[in-house]
């Protein structure tokens, strides 16, 4: 955003439509979907574009492997893309097809002009030509003789081509981006961008000649061949928004706020596209953002390990908001991040189920039983209720900040984390224990508190998971208009008023369990059936005897790993009135984020142990399977320190 033009304009790459979506095409436009959706709620003017790049060469092979015309196989291709993104609640406002008359008219006119100029000449080129990349190599940046993108093999051509004098910039492309250091980002992206260019920068390959290769948009001074793909391409942000066509709309978007890419098109977008826009004398977008790659363990996902995540399928499988949620907040923009089954398992169990999940039916559950559904006036805050409304306050300024300096993954975080200051005062407060008491004033007070931390959470985290958080919002009772929030609104305490009528909408997270796929629908994973066999020796215990063992529910206040230690993490519980420490071997299968808030089962009456200098003052308890193991926890909402057994 500036203040020349107060709007906020995102934009996503245009994908290819030669083959099918995959999770980093829907990662990209799912992260520019939550970017528009939160300026949206700020008030800000925004525009969100997205679409496909139909031309070249790698289009153009695929439509010969399926036996169609080019166009034939952008047409059955595109659909693939429209689909998904409805599938996935993508909220864009424009879907530009590079095949369109409005955006084919203003490549060509841009290139007629660029050439009338002398910023485009032919010559003579012989090189080492990639397919799959679309681009020329000198033999100084082969990597073992072959493509040094994408490291399959490359031919040699010798043939007439045109060119744009990129070369002419470089000089200015390097003081623009060391004046302007907010233009890459991350800064990581924009050092790797100045070190390429510290090598001469050569002119830019323009063209095709149509006898190699035909499918593309004409150069409109030579009709024997068509534009490259990236000088169309990347003209879409342009012409999307009204470039040559319509002045007053163009103006009103441009520059864009952020063109969100891939790090592996760093290049095109840091060096051809401010090249391109300097000649055309267009003003720089505002800044690059180059996010990292999704792995599954330490690999890239590509189609040749067989190891690609199916967007369609992930959303099916547990649900679109699930999957909005994961890659918002296990992504670390500008770095890369592992993808696999169980990390989502993991991840929406702690933060969903147990987290945001058992707080709602916690607070919708006891004012349908106990205030008849409504929720009282707004009660005078207390010194118990300061930290819970410092929290979840503090998280709305948190993540318009965290908006700005594109970390949405922290943003999530501390808004989880007024989540669990939700669940920590609601324990502490222990509203049934005033249900019994007959504190009605109490009772009040703290359910409609956490009635409030769930309105503003949940609008912290409606751009993320729309629908879910859209249900969550109607069950708190807020009108058709207010289920859509507004950040002001968010940033005051107090918003529900009184006599709002809350229902209780059922599990908006159920837990997930370790799954098995049968006939593409997901179920619970069975255990598997035991052969007989003798019963194993165990040491038999009388009654007496077990029942010297306090087992206790604890909720876990702090988690963190213990220093020089690959297995232990220290973490701080507290037993009904009482908080203590422990220290427990399951680093491996948990991170400390994922534990804090969590209600579990520990052996409140073990005598203390000193491990790694640390004292430990109880054992919690897992069941360990293989490489599995899993907390053992209470099925429901109970107090901490309440028995177990």
């Amino acid at each position: 955003m500036n203040s020349s033009n107060p709007s906020f304009y995102v934009t996503t790459p245009i994908y290819y439509v030669n083959d099918r979506p995959h999770i980093g095409h829907a990662y990209t436009t799912i992260l520019a979907d939550v970017l528009a959706r939160y300026y949206r709620l700020l008030g800000v003017p925004t525009h969100f574009l997205t679409g496909t790049d139909e031309h070249g060469q790698k289009v153009y092979e695929a439509a010969l492997r399926n036996r169609l015309t080019p166009i034939e196989q952008c047409d059955r291709t595109v659909v693939r893309f429209q689909e998904l993104w409805k599938k996935l609640d993508i909220t864009h406002d424009d879907f530009i097809r590079t095949t369109e008359p409005r955006h084919t008219r203003v490549v060509q006119r841009i290139l007629q002009e660029l050439y009338d100029r002398g910023e485009i000449y032919a010559a003579d080129y012989a090189g080492w030509y990639c397919v799959p990349c679309e681009r020329f190599f000198p033999d100084k940046d082969l990597a073992e003789g072959n493509c040094p993108e994408c490291h399959r093999p490359v031919e040699r051509l010798t043939e007439k081509n045109y060119f744009f004098r990129m070369s002419r910039y470089q000089d200015w492309l390097v003081a623009y981006i060391q004046e302007h250091p907010e233009f890459i980002q991350p800064a990581s992206r924009r050092q790797e961008t100045l070190g390429f260019l510290r090598q001469p920068l050569g002119d830019l390959c323009i063209s095709r000649p149509k006898k190699r290769m035909g499918w593309g948009i004409d150069l409109p001074f030579d009709a024997d061949y068509v534009t490259y793909v990236w000088f169309d391409a990347l003209v879409n942000y342009i012409s999307a928004v009204g470039y040559l066509a319509d002045e007053a709309r163009f103006r009103a978007w441009w520059p864009a706020s952020c063109h969100l890419i891939g790090k592996d098109i760093l290049t095109t977008h840091t060096v051809y596209w401010p090249t391109m826009l300097k000649a055309m004398g267009v003003e720089m977008p505002r800044a690059v953002f180059a996010h990292g790659w999704w792995l599954v363990g330490r690999d890239k996902m590509s189609k040749s390990l067989g190891n690609v995540v199916n967007p369609m399928d992930m959303a099916e499988r547990y649900g679109v908001d699930a999957f909005r949620y994961f890659l918002l907040a296990e992504m670390t923009l500008g770095q890369d991040a592992s993808f696999t089954e169980e990390a989502f398992r993991n991840r929406y169990n702690a933060d969903l189920a147990n987290d945001l999940g058992n707080l709602a039916s916690r607070v919708l559950k006891m004012v349908v039983r106990n205030l008849d559904g409504a929720l009282p006036a707004i009660p005078p805050r207390t010194a118990d209720e300061e930290g819970l409304i410092a929290t979840t306050l503090g998280a709305v300024g948190h993540m318009r900040n965290y908006l700005g300096s594109m970390q949405l993954d922290r943003g999530v975080a501390e808004t989880i984390q007024a989540v669990r200051e939700g669940n920590r005062y609601f324990d502490r407060m222990a509203p049934w224990q005033m249900v019994k008491a007959g504190d009605t004033a109490g009772l009040q007070r703290v359910l409609y508190s956490a009635a409030e931390c769930l309105r503003i959470v949940s609008g912290l985290l409606f751009p993320i998971m729309p629908s879910k958080m859209t249900e969550l919002r109607r069950a708190l009772g807020l009108t058709e208009t207010a289920a859509r929030p507004r950040v002001a609104d968010l940033a005051t305490w107090g918003g529900l008023p009184a006599g709002t009528r809350l229902q209780d909408p059922g599990s908006l997270f159920p837990r997930i369990e370790a799954v098995a796929e049968k006939g593409g629908a997901v179920v619970a994973e069975p255990a598997a059936p035991a052969a007989p066999a003798p019963a194993p020796a165990v040491n038999v215990v009388t009654i007496e005897e077990f029942g010297k063992v306090a087992l206790r529910t604890a909720r876990v206040l702090a988690a963190e790993a213990v220093p020089k230690a690959t297995k232990l993490l220290r973490l701080e519980i507290e037993l009904g009135g009482e908080t203590r420490q422990i220290v427990a071997g399951i680093a491996q299968f948990y991170k400390p984020e994922q534990l804090v808030g969590r209600t579990i089962v520990v052996v409140a009456n073990l005598k203390p142990a000193v491990i790694r200098g640390l004292e430990s003052n109880g054992m919690l308890l897992a069941a360990k399977s293989g490489d599995t193991l899993r907390l053992v926890t209470p099925d429901g909402d109970v107090p901490s320190g309440s028995s177990v057994g």
